[in-house]
């Protein structure tokens, strides 16, 4: 029996390569996400497969790679320089990161990139799929590789997938500009379990499922052919203990000591960036700027040590934007240094994880204030390096750590006067609150650390597969059908409650367009010929639709949910049932109605129905959790019930309901074989009044009081007409054997 494995997948391997001549060296990363997935990808058979970070086309030297890697590990996949250029540099970094980060007019659209990035994630599905197994757990990460999930699941339907989105999401509008916005979304829907870091990310992808792929969703869920996918926020973090420990290191003490030697009496400001227009590196040193234009009696008080990582300044928007770093820092430190203290220390260049640690240590306040961050993580790392528990936090709330560390003093880095009055808070706060509030972002950071993440993501998926799988157990499998047939065939007196929108066809935008077709009626026809069955059409539709489409047939029908009752040939009858309620509650739907466009009421003998599904996603959510609320008050002492049905709020009496209905068949007369077919949650009361040992069907994996389920109308048809065909099938062999 084979052990399951973890398998990794991210653009970066969490390794350095570098080649001098033929003698191959490796370095360990020490970024965050290598520190967390380390206790994942080091344990049993688990793989962490990326790009090495290298471009090498020497096959003997891959070979060579591959074999070391793999006693650590790691699987490489190799991209030639054609490849970085177009599938990272180029789409990965010039499309989705300017746009997913709200630069819009910096994002290329170039179709050669795009057919790269698709060429690319193909490899690395590939490379998945090579030492994949039935019950391996995959963990893909990152806008570099949104398609992998899908071209994994297109090979693998069962296995578990998770993807975690490491940058912000936007929101539906931005996202839209994208010509392969579908294209991605499917990709990453290809996962049993999609995480962002922040609850906001989460919802915008949820928005941009319903709206361009038309993906129905409950809460944070998307259903794929009624299958659950799971979209929730798992923040991610640091190694606390890592730079707690680093901090207090008594090998640290040297860097720490000439830091305070070197900023005297001042107080010392910090940022850490890399070189990008997401990180508001202009917007903060103009804020500093403008702070000591304000108050001048923080020149000399103040030292700013402004940490600039390169990054990809060959790209136009980088070097210029280096261009501008670069005079802005000149022109204020030419406008206000002095003999003895310069503003402004600004290194362009990347520092080692000791001397960082000692600056987070040693500074009095951190400036972590991007335009659009995911999560950054420098704030947590500031936090977690300040074991004295003094020093402020600025952090901007375009930041998704934000939503974790309020205690930080948080801004909208746009504005820059209130940014100027945080520095000022920031430095006049006395040790006391300083303590206060780094207390608890500690406590925090120090709970809710990198491998809590590690720990609670996997957990989930987990959880997901469980729960799908508890559906599955439930859809209607070639066993489970072969009994409904064997019971169907044995049974000699059967009763068929059948609804019909969602169930025998499928909904239309116009309701009165949802008529039955020519198989519909022949396939109810020959259950009908059948003189063991007893069947009863039992519908929410008005009484006089369903005796145009229905009427002519020896076919029993409920409509409106049991206010009207037809049996066979006989002539319809109605409950005496009070409709004074009607017009307060038709009045409060229409003040909805009136704004909402496309929106529709539909008034029936005994309820009322508002329909809002040809109105846009998002906005008939909005109004129908509006008026169920305002339907509620006037329902409350009416003896009313307020259903939500598929795009549909109805208000009926409590005296009439598909349960009770059916109960007029089930109640009086004995029945072998009884089976329930719906689809909504007005259905939901003919499954709790079915007998025990019936068969009940959900059209919909969603929850149910049914038995089991099956996806769409067109399987219900399928089941129906196979049931019709064991009896005839029965018939004709017993003729046979008689003679």
């Amino acid at each position: 029996m084979s052990i399951s494995k973890t398998i990794i997948v991210s653009n970066r391997l969490p390794i350095k390569i570098t080649l001098n001549g033929s003698q191959i060296g490796y370095q360990n990363s020490e970024g965050g996400l290598a520190t967390g997935l380390g206790s994942i990808y080091r344990e049993g058979d688990n793989i962490w497969i990326g790009w090495p970070g290298a471009i090498i086309n020497d096959e003997s030297i891959q070979e060579a790679i591959t074999e070391d890697l793999a006693t650590k590990s790691l699987s490489p996949v190799f991209l030639t320089e054609e490849e970085i250029n177009k599938y990272y540099e180029g789409f990965s970094n010039e499309t989705l990161w300017p746009l997913f980060h709200y630069f819009p007019s910096y994002a290329n659209y170039n179709d050669e990139q795009w057919c790269t990035y698709k060429t690319v994630n193909q490899k690395f599905a590939d490379a998945v799929l090579r030492v994949l197994k039935t019950d391996d757990q995959i963990w893909v990460h990152d806008y570099q590789l949104m398609l992998v999930p899908q071209m994994i699941r297109d090979k693998a339907k069962n296995v578990k997938i998770g993807f975690f989105l490491h940058i912000p999401f936007p929101s539906f509008e931005v996202f839209r500009l994208l010509p392969w916005r579908k294209e991605l979304l499917n990709g990453v829907v290809g996962a049993d379990l999609i995480g962002f870091h922040t609850f906001d990310d989460s919802i915008y992808f949820i928005n941009s499922c319903q709206r361009i792929l038309g993906l129905p969703s409950n809460s944070n869920q998307l259903f794929i052919n009624d299958k659950p996918i799971i979209v929730d926020a798992f923040p991610i973090s640091i190694d606390f203990e890592k730079f707690n420990t680093l901090a207090n290191d008594v090998l640290q003490k040297p860097h720490e000591e000439n830091i305070i030697k070197r900023k005297g009496k001042a107080k010392l400001m910090l940022s850490v960036d890399r070189l990008d227009y997401s990180k508001g590196l202009i917007n903060r040193l103009k804020a500093f700027e403008k702070l000591l234009e304000q108050h001048p009696q923080y020149i000399k008080k103040v030292v700013f040590v402004q940490l600039v990582v390169p990054s990809r300044d060959t790209v136009k928007q980088y070097s210029e934007l280096k261009e501008q770093v670069d005079k802005l820092v000149s022109n204020i430190n030419s406008k206000y240094s002095t003999l003895d203290w310069v503003p402004i220390h600004y290194f362009y260049r990347s520092f080692s994880i000791d001397l960082l640690a000692a600056l987070y240590k040693t500074a009095d306040i951190a400036l972590v204030t991007p335009m659009r961050d995911g999560m950054n993580l420098v704030s947590k790392e500031f936090v977690a390096c300040k074991s004295d528990e003094t020093g402020v936090l600025i952090l901007s709330e375009m930041a998704g750590a934000s939503r974790e560390l309020n205690d930080a003093i948080v801004i909208n880095p746009n504005d820059s006067n209130k940014f100027v009055k945080a520095l000022v808070q920031a430095l006049e706060m006395p040790v006391d609150e300083q303590r206060h509030r780094m207390r608890s972002m500690r406590d925090i950071v120090s709970r809710f650390n990198i491998h809590h993440w590690v720990k609670l993501f996997m957990n989930r998926l987990e959880e997901v597969k469980v729960l799908q799988r508890k559906l599955s157990v439930r859809e209607i499998t070639p066993m489970i059908e072969n009994m409904i047939k064997e019971r169907y065939q044995r049974d000699q007196k059967r009763l068929l409650l059948l609804d019909y929108d969602g169930t025998l066809v499928e909904f239309n935008s116009n309701p009165l367009l949802a008529y039955p077709d020519l198989e519909l009626l022949q396939l109810i026809q020959k259950l009908i010929d059948d003189h063991k069955n007893t069947v009863v059409l039992i519908s929410g539709r008005k009484q006089e639709t369903l005796n145009d489409w229905f009427g002519q047939m020896n076919l029993n029908i409920v409509a409106e949910h049991g206010a009207w009752i037809k049996r066979k040939s006989k002539s319809w009858q109605h409950h005496e049932i009070d409709v004074s309620w009607k017009g307060d509650i038709y009045n409060t739907m229409q003040s909805i109605n009136d704004r909402t466009p496309r929106s529709f009421i539909e008034d029936k003998s005994y309820s009322v129905a508002w329909h809002y599904r040809n109105v846009e996603i998002g906005l008939g959510e909005l109004r129908a959790k509006e008026l169920v609320e305002n339907l509620k008050v006037l329902a409350a002492d009416k003896g009313l019930q307020i259903m939500h049905g598929n795009k549909v709020i109805e208000v009926k009496s409590n005296e009439v309901n598909k349960g009770k209905a059916a109960k007029k068949w089930i109640d009086h007369h004995h029945y072998d074989f009884v089976m329930a077919i719906g689809d909504d949650f007005t259905d939901e009361d003919t499954f709790k009044a079915l007998p025990k040992g019936s068969i009940s069907i959900k059209v919909g994996g969603t929850s149910s009081e049914a038995a089991f389920y099956l996806h769409t109308p067109t399987d219900v048809r399928l089941l129906l007409k196979k049931l019709i065909k064991a009896k005839e099938k029965v018939i004709v062999t017993d003729t046979k054997y008689s003679e």
